[in-house]
């Protein structure tokens, strides 16, 4: 009598995007200072794959200090172009562009998260009594009631901007020139988390709004003695739903 062998699993990959294997997509403004380690544009930051899209004529003068007007259909067409490659989820790599979040996951039909601000319920959420967020921005001066409201952030929480830095804002929003000193960048944020918790101790913890800050977030914790969120500990969240572990 014969033995008959057990049917074979059936195994079928289901296709319909152009890349695989990097679900989530990443929004670039138009620029060219250094993006180290640790930076939200430096591939190497993340521990998974990520897709890139630039947004031509975003610089970061125009979104930081203008308000990114007139730009929004350009950061919609270039959502929809990641999703269309494979993307299952969409950030961007400027704060600021919490202006834009309800319209971009309005148009794109993935989860958005457009700035580290969103952060900030979540980490109000975790201190004691009497204590509340503070923020570190790159531009203190034009981060206005909108982009508060458009991350659920109060309008009242404390902040300091890095506009009166050596080197940070030169840099990165003025683009007065296109190498770094990352020494002096670090001294400018960590100078404006010790302004922040001075002139506000009430702070119990510190959101950096700025993307290119997470390179920093070590030394300024380490001088504030104040737990720090940046981009990079919101997105390691994002991604966490997009591929959760699988635990043997």
């Amino acid at each position: 009598m014969s033995v008959q062998p057990p049917p074979s699993s059936s195994r079928i990959a289901r296709g319909g995007k152009a890349i695989y294997g990097a679900p989530l997509g990443i929004l670039m403004l138009e620029a060219k200072f250094p993006r180290i380690p640790g930076d939200m544009g430096n591939a190497t930051t993340w521990p998974f794959p990520v897709l890139y899209r630039v947004v031509e004529g975003a610089s970061p003068e125009k979104v930081v200090l203008k308000g990114a007007a007139g730009l929004l259909p350009d950061f919609i067409a270039a959502a929809k172009e990641l999703v269309r490659l494979g993307a299952e989820a969409i950030t961007t790599n400027c704060g600021f562009l919490s202006l834009f979040q309800k319209e971009i996951a309005a148009a794109v039909g993935v989860p958005v998260a457009t700035s580290s601000l969103m952060q900030v319920p979540w980490v109000q959420a975790t201190l004691p009594p009497g204590k509340r967020v503070g923020l570190v921005t790159v531009s203190g001066s034009t981060l206005s009631p909108a982009h508060l409201e458009g991350a659920g952030v109060p309008h009242d929480t404390p902040l300091v901007g890095t506009e009166n830095g050596k080197e940070f804002f030169r840099v990165l929003i003025k683009a007065e020139k296109e190498d770094m000193d990352i020494a002096l960048a670090e001294q400018d944020v960590v100078e404006a988390g010790k302004q922040l918790v001075a002139r506000h101790p009430e702070v119990g913890a510190i959101v950096l709004e700025c993307t290119n800050m997470p390179p920093y977030a070590a030394a300024l914790q380490e001088a504030v003695r104040l737990p720090v969120y940046d981009i990079y500990s919101m997105i390691s969240w994002f991604y966490a739903g997009l591929r959760p572990r699988v635990f043997a």
